[in-house]
């Protein structure tokens, strides 16, 4: 497992913040959306992900409930799919069974190196392209039955709860 826990304003995660396309208010020192959320820092501090569980009321996109990778920057020599199979482990470790509608992504493909598929690590990571935003970006999609297992990450309450 590459991720270690992190938090919505540590400050060896925001230089990765401030580089990533959707970054809101760059130097500001939170870099996430209100809500309940997982923040993951590689121990490098080279790779950051973030999932986003916003309440459904207040989402204005067409997959309320899921949760959402609002951030992922990758930095590292790891490959991007396999630090996402592991981000949605953790996440399934931490926040627990998933919502029906699963997780998403949103990415901007004038934001991301070129390429015919952008957000194409998503899908070697086992995620479905569903189409796009009224904004234009890229939706990708994976369901609870394509999700990876739950994984505890060192340090957290289910790893304590497990060594006992």
């Amino acid at each position: 497992m590459n991720w270690r826990f992190s938090n919505r304003a540590d400050a060896r995660a925001l230089p990765l913040a401030d580089r990533h396309y959707n970054r809101q208010k760059v130097g500001a020192p939170q870099y996430v959306p209100p809500g309940k959320c997982l923040c993951l820092l590689t121990p490098a501090a080279d790779a950051l992900w973030v999932t986003s569980w916003p309440l459904a009321p207040y989402v204005k996109h067409a997959w309320p409930g899921a949760w959402v990778n609002s951030l992922f920057r990758n930095e590292s020599t790891v490959r991007a799919s396999r630090l996402i199979i592991e981000a949605v482990a953790a996440t399934r470790g931490v926040f627990g069974e998933p919502p029906a509608i699963g997780i998403v992504s949103f990415v901007d493909a004038s934001q991301v190196r070129h390429s015919r598929e952008p957000g194409r690590v998503y899908r070697l990571a086992g995620w479905t392209h569903v189409g796009f935003t009224k904004a234009g970006l890229w939706v990708y999609q994976q369901l609870p039955a394509a999700m990876p297992d739950p994984v505890f990450l060192p340090d957290s309450q289910m790893d304590f709860v497990t060594q006992l």
